[in-house]
């Protein structure tokens, strides 16, 4: 049995269809419902311990997902993101402690890489104080520390995924692609925030959930992987995909937003090498996709 914390949103839901597709037994632990039914849940908040050990009882792993993941939602709430991204990170590591689990898999994110002074960065790539700049990024830095720290004073085991900027079907609203997709079919300027150059390798959420599930082999205990896109794309390019797919978008340009991540060269050769794991999907064929998906939400 495998445990998902967060596996009512976004990613976590893609993870658990990967999981249930290979033939394992999951349970999800979230407030929220889960997008399927033929599935264990659990209605637990990962800052209650004692609702975590109980919900982490006969599972062998978890992939630990629940956190604020909007940075403008942790740009507003610094301390209930603090709460949730490390007192929630904390609490599962010992949850896990508690019930003897085999591993934990913490979704990290290619943000962390704002707190090194490298352009190309990979995951031996040291970070520096101070230069974390977002309190978004510095929960994750620390979270990574903790899942470490667990590691060396009790032997638990783990795998550290730093995820690229993932968009596909069942994205939250508050992403750029959904935003941006929302508004041209709704006929709405997109507001790029700088001068659109910031770019990100965007990743397809089905191509990001196939490389958590790889990460579960032998080769991935106590290793930290960056599962990035295949290419870097600016947000003005996000903007003009969805204009060449969809037609008529206007595009308006406002100042950059305080502590926004304007990306590194990330390496995803380990994830390659280690665990045969590798993008498939391109952007355009992704964004073809969720377009197709996203309208179909509106009939």
């Amino acid at each position: 049995m495998i445990a998902i914390t967060g596996g009512s949103g976004f990613i976590g839901s893609h993870i658990v269809d990967k999981l249930l597709q290979q033939g394992s037994q999951v349970r999800i632990l979230d407030p929220r419902l889960p997008h399927r039914r033929d599935v264990e849940y659990s209605a637990t908040d990962v800052t209650d311990l004692d609702a975590l050990c109980q919900g982490l009882k006969g599972t062998s792993a978890v992939f630990h997902l629940a956190a604020v993941s909007n940075v403008n939602v942790a740009f507003r709430e610094p301390i209930a993101t603090v709460k949730l991204n490390d007192l929630g990170t904390v609490n599962v590591l010992e949850a896990a402690r508690r019930n003897d689990l085999e591993r934990v898999f913490f979704a990290s994110t290619v943000w962390v890489y704002a707190g090194c002074r490298e352009e190309q960065v990979d995951e031996e790539t040291p970070f520096q104080m101070p230069g974390a700049g977002h309190v978004y990024t510095s929960s994750k830095i620390a979270a990574e520390f903790y899942l470490h720290d667990y590691h060396e004073l009790y032997g638990l085991r783990f795998t550290i995924l730093r995820y690229g900027i993932p968009y596909g079907p069942r994205a939250r609203e508050g992403t750029v692609v959904p935003i941006f997709v929302k508004k041209v079919l709704s006929g709405e300027p997109i507001t790029i925030y700088g001068d659109g150059n910031q770019f990100r390798n965007f990743l397809y959420v089905e191509d990001l959930a196939e490389g958590n599930v790889l990460a579960m082999a032998r080769e991935g205990v106590n290793q930290t992987f960056n599962l990035e896109g295949m290419r870097p794309i600016s947000v003005k390019e996000v903007a003009e995909t969805i204009n060449a797919i969809v037609g008529g978008a206007q595009i308006v340009f406002e100042p950059a937003r305080p502590g926004d991540y304007r990306g590194k060269v990330v390496s995803a050769e380990k994830a390659k090498r280690v665990l045969g794991w590798q993008p498939q999907v391109d952007f355009f064929e992704g964004m073809t996709r969720y377009v197709a998906w996203y309208r179909a939400t509106l009939r």
